[in-house]
């Protein structure tokens, strides 16, 4: 396809995730990062230095004439607010994940974006990856049948031991489900397509956590379920069981496997953008999984993947994949688990979405169309 013009992108947040946002956007031939800030002067200066690009205030960015896409790197619980602050300074909006931490303030986005004729989006947008566009390759084109059923499973025993600033993963808006679920969930509504209804049952493994915090390790009260499981239905048919938990410390479950009437699909880590994709048909003499060859690029860490992907629909006209309406029918489906647990039965979802069109095969690196 002939040269697109490029989109002009500003990033608020600078903190961990935001490196690999600025790397993976210099891959992409139609994204153009021309503005960052934090609310942390000195890692929004660290950034700046390392990938040059100027440092501004957060209404100097949003005020910005030429930016049209600002990128929200910021904690869960601020997501909606800046994503509204975007929508009013007349710039599309796009989001870490999750898109909100309720669904109150979800609606309010895509309202006023709708208000607005502006696009709203959110991460992940790991299911653009190479591993999961595969697997939705091998759905389409009914390598193992009818899809009866699945399982996605996520466990550890949570991010203290490793991250500088771990408390907020134990504050409202995170927790397993709002921080690791939302590739799991978005990964089987690509594969499955929407939900209807969510049973679950969660729970709380420790009052307090220790982690380690800029200035020593320190006690980390724990506001939120920290283990939930229970059973998705899909408006296809499909029934998945879906675990996640900060309170394991092992198990030896595949991240997400998708069952048909002809065979079965393992699907790679959600959080990765690469294989390996596994497969079994009924049939095999062996009756042992196969690696699928994979059938699409963007294998390496691709974050800014969606980001590109709504500046092609601005300059385009055509739908954006990692969409608003995606990302709210998502957050409804996690948060389901915790609200069916304290009304103890099947809630019935009151959001829906398209399942997102499939990524063209052949292509060259940097384009997200032919």
């Amino acid at each position: 396809m002939n040269a697109l013009e490029k989109v002009k992108v500003g990033i608020i947040g600078c903190g961990n995730i935001s490196g690999a946002y600025f790397s993976a956007a210099q891959r992409f031939d139609i994204l153009d990062v021309v503005a960052c800030t934090d609310i942390n002067e000195e890692a929004a200066k660290a950034k700046g230095e390392e990938f040059n690009i100027p440092v501004m205030s957060v209404d100097e960015l949003l005020n910005h004439p030429e930016i049209e896409i600002v990128v929200n790197l910021t904690i869960p619980a601020v997501h909606a607010d800046i994503a509204l602050r975007t929508l009013n300074a007349g710039k599309h909006a796009y989001s870490e994940k999750p898109f909100g931490i309720n669904l109150t303030e979800a609606k309010q986005v895509i309202a006023l974006a709708e208000e607005k004729n502006l696009l709203v989006g959110s991460a992940p947008d790991t299911f653009l990856g190479g591993g999961q566009q595969t697997c939705r390759k091998l759905l389409d084109d009914n390598w193992i049948g009818k899809v009866l059923s699945g399982t996605a499973i996520f466990q550890g025993a949570g991010p203290e031991a490793w991250h500088p600033n771990p408390n907020f993963f134990y504050q409202k808006g995170a927790g397993p489900m709002l921080d690791l679920g939302p590739y799991y969930v978005t990964s089987l509504v690509n594969l499955l397509g929407p939900a209807k209804s969510v049973t679950g049952v969660t729970s709380k493994g420790f009052e307090t956590r220790i982690g380690g915090v800029p200035s020593g390790r320190a006690i980390i009260p724990v506001e939120v379920t920290t283990h939930q499981t229970g059973v998705i239905e899909f408006a296809c048919g499909a029934i998945v069981t879906f675990i996640t938990s900060f309170d394991v410390q092992k198990h030896g479950h595949a991240p997400i496997e998708i069952y048909g009437k002809n065979g079965s699909v393992q699907v790679p880590d959600p959080n990765t953008f690469g294989g390996p994709v596994k497969l079994f048909q009924r049939g095999y003499e062996d009756k042992e999984w196969h690696d699928a060859p994979l059938s699409h690029i963007y294998t390496q860490n691709s974050r800014s993947i969606g980001v590109a992907d709504m500046a092609y629909a601005l300059r385009t006209g055509r739908k954006h994949r990692a969409n608003g309406d995606m990302a709210c029918h998502v957050l409804e489906i996690m948060l389901a688990f915790d609200k069916s647990s304290e009304l103890g039965g099947k809630v019935e979802l009151t959001t829906t979405c398209e399942r997102p069109t499939a990524l063209p095969l052949g292509l060259r690196d940097g384009l997200l169309d032919c």
